[in-house]
C-alpha cells in the first residue's frame, strides 16, 4: 500500500494556493501597472523603484525563510507570514499616493515572498514515492492556473473602476491558505542546539547588496548616460556586499544558508535558467497588456480575456509533460521546445499591424509563450534539483536561493521592459512627428478628413478635435512600433536559448 500524508488533500490545496498567490501578484501586478500607476499619481520610474524594493525585501525574507521555520514551525510561519501578507494588501488597495502604495508592497513583500518556496517545500512533507509526484503536479498547475487567471482578474477590476480590487483578491486567497495551513501543516520547531545562527551581519549585507544592485538597475533604465560613473560605482558596493555575504555563508560552520553544498553544475546551470525564465515572465507580463492595449487600443476586459485564454495553454503543456516525462526523461527536447515555443510567440507578435486581431493573432501567441513557461520552468526544476534531493537541507536552502534570483529576475525583467519601452517610443515618436506637420501631404489629408467629419458634431472646433484624435494617433502608433521592436528581440533571444539548450551537456 502507497504512503500518504494524513491530510493530503488538504495539503495538496495548501500547496496549490500558496504557489498560485505568487503568480496572481505577479501577474495582476504588472497587468494593472498602467491604471495603478494613474490611481496612485505615480511615474513608471516611480512604479518601477516599487518593484524594486518589493524584490529587496522578498529577497530578505526568502534568505531568512529557514531560520524562522526552525523557530516558529510550519504552521505557525504560514499564518505569520499571511498576516503580514495580507496587511501590505490593505495598504496597497487603500492607496491615495505612490509613498502608501511603496510601503504597502514592501510589508507584501516581507510576507508573501515566500510563499512559493514554502509551497515547494510543504511537497516533502509527503511520504517519499509517487504520491509526491501529485505534489509536484499541484504546484505546476497553481503555476499555470495563476499566470491565467491573473491578466482576467486584473483586467475584470480594472475595467470597473476597481482597481484596489486587484489586493482584495489576493488578501483573500492568503486568507484561505492560512486556514488550509491550520488543518494539516506541523506546528513542531526544531530544537534549540540543532537552530541554524542568525547572522545580522551577514543579513544586512545582503539586504544592502540587493538593495544597492537593484537600485543601480532601476536608475539606469532611465538615466545611465547622465549618472553612469556613481551607477556603477553603486552597482559595485552593491556587488562586494553580496559577495560578503555569499564568502560569509560558505564558510561558516553553522550557515542559515549551505552555500558550499550548492556548488554544482546541475544546480548552478539551473539557477541560470531559473534566473532567465524569470527575466522574461516579468517583461512580458509588463509589455502585453503595453501592446495590446496602449498599442492596439482594445478594452481592458477584451485583452485580459485573451491574454487569460491563451496562458491556459502552459496547464494543458503540463499535463501532456506529466504524460511523457515517466516514458521519455531526457530534458533537451522539452528546452528546445520551449524556447522555439517563445520564438513562435515574438514571431507572431513582432508582425501585428493597427488592425489585428486579439482571437486569432493574439491569442496564440500568448498560448505559445505559456508553454514556454512550463516547458523551461517545470523541467529545470526537476532536473536542477536531481543532485539535491538525498540532501533535504541543501534542497530547502537550493528552493531559497533560487526563489531570491526569482524575486531579482523579476524586478530585473519590469524595468528592462520599462526602460526599452520608453526608450523605443521615444525613437519611434521622433521620427513621426518629423511627418506631423502642415504641408506634408499626408498629414494634410487626415486632417481634413478627420475635420469634414466632426464638422457636424463640433462645428468650429472640428479642427482642433481632429488635430487631438491624430495625436492620440500618434502616441498610440509610437507605442506600438515600440513594443514591436521588443517582441522582434525575444525572437533572437529565444533563438539563442533554443541553440544553447542544444548543445549544453549538464541537463541531460
Amino acid at each position: 500500500m502507497v504512503a500518504r500524508h494524513p491530510r493530503e488533500k488538504t495539503l495538496l490545496a495548501t500547496i496549490f494556493v500558496l504557489n498560485a498567490i505568487e503568480f496572481l501578484q505577479a501577474g495582476m501586478i504588472a497587468f494593472g501597472a498602467g491604471p495603478i500607476m494613474g490611481e496612485i499619481g505615480a511615474s513608471p520610474e516611480e512604479f518601477t523603484l516599487a518593484t524594486v524594493v518589493y524584490a529587496v525585501v522578498a529577497i530578505a525574507a526568502i534568505s531568512k525563510q529557514g531560520w524562522l521555520v526552525e523557530r516558529l514551525g510550519w504552521r505557525g510561519f504560514v499564518i505569520s507570514s499571511v498576516v503580514v501578507f495580507v496587511a501590505g494588501a490593505a495598504v496597497c488597495g487603500a492607496s491615495n499616493d505612490f509613498h502608501q502604495f511603496l510601503v504597502g508592497r514592501a510589508v507584501m513583500g516581507m510576507g508573501g515572498a515566500a510563499f512559493m518556496t514554502s509551497a515547494r517545500l510543504l511537497i516533502t512533507l509527503m511520504p517519499p514515492g509517487p504520491r509526491r509526484f501529485t505534489g509536484i503536479k499541484a504546484f505546476a498547475s497553481a503555476l499555470a492556473i495563476g499566470n491565467a487567471l491573473a491578466p482576467w482578474l486584473a483586467a475584470q477590476s480594472v475595467a470597473h473602476d476597481s482597481w484596489s480590487s486587484i489586493f482584495v483578491i489576493l488578501a483573500v486567497a492568503a486568507i484561505v491558505a492560512a486556514l488550509l495551513a491550520t488543518q494539516c501543516l506541523p506546528s513542531s520547531t526544531v530544537p534549540l542546539e540543532q537552530r541554524s545562527d542568525a547572522h545580522p551581519l551577514a543579513f544586512l549585507a545582503l539586504l544592502a547588496g540587493c538593495a544597492l544592485s537593484l537600485y543601480a538597475l532601476q536608475r539606469a533604465t532611465y538615466d545611465f548616460y547622465g549618472n553612469a560613473l556613481p551607477l556603477l560605482a553603486t552597482w559595485a558596493l552593491g556587488a562586494a556586499a553580496i559577495a560578503y555575504f555569499v564568502r560569509h555563508q560558505h564558510g561558516h560552520p553553522r550557515p542559515y544558508l549551505v552555500l558550499n553544498r550548492l556548488r554544482q553544475p546541475r544546480y548552478l546551470t539551473g539557477l541560470v535558467l531559473f534566473t532567465v525564465c524569470y527575466l522574461v515572465l516579468g517583461a512580458n507580463n509588463y509589455m502585453l497588456p503595453a501592446l495590446t492595449q496602449r498599442g492596439l487600443d482594445f478594452g481592458w476586459e477584451v485583452v485580459g480575456g485573451v491574454q487569460g485564454a491563451g496562458l491556459v495553454a502552459a496547464l494543458i503543456v503540463f499535463w501532456i509533460m506529466a504524460q511523457i516525462l515517466p516514458k521519455y526523461p531526457s530534458p533537451k527536447k522539452f528546452y528546445v521546445a520551449g524556447f522555439l515555443s517563445l520564438a513562435l510567440c515574438g514571431a507572431l507578435l513582432s508582425r501585428l499591424s493597427g488592425e489585428a486581431d486579439l482571437w486569432l493573432h493574439v491569442m496564440p501567441a500568448v498560448a505559445a509563450y505559456g508553454a514556454f513557461i512550463i516547458l523551461v520552468m517545470a523541467t529545470t526544476a526537476i532536473q536542477a534539483f536531481a543532485s539535491l534531493q538525498q540532501d533535504e537541507q541543501a534542497f530547502a536552502h537550493g528552493q531559497q536561493l533560487k526563489n531570491m534570483l526569482s524575486q531579482f529576475g523579476l524586478a530585473a525583467g519590469v524595468a528592462g521592459a520599462a526602460l526599452g519601452l520608453q526608450w523605443r517610443t521615444g525613437e519611434h515618436y521622433a521620427v513621426l512627428t518629423g511627418r506631423f506637420a502642415h504641408g506634408d501631404a499626408v498629414f494634410d489629408q487626415a486632417l481634413a478628413q478627420l475635420s469634414t467629419a466632426f464638422a457636424s458634431s463640433h462645428g468650429a472646433q472640428a479642427p482642433q478635435v481632429a488635430l487631438g484624435q491624430l495625436v492620440q494617433q500618434l502616441n498610440q502608433q509610437s507605442t506600438l512600433l515600440a513594443c514591436l521592436d521588443y517582441f522582434s528581440f525575444l525572437v533572437v533571444f529565444a533563438l539563442v536559448g533554443a541553440v544553447a539548450m542544444m548543445g549544453q551537456r549538464v541537463l541531460r
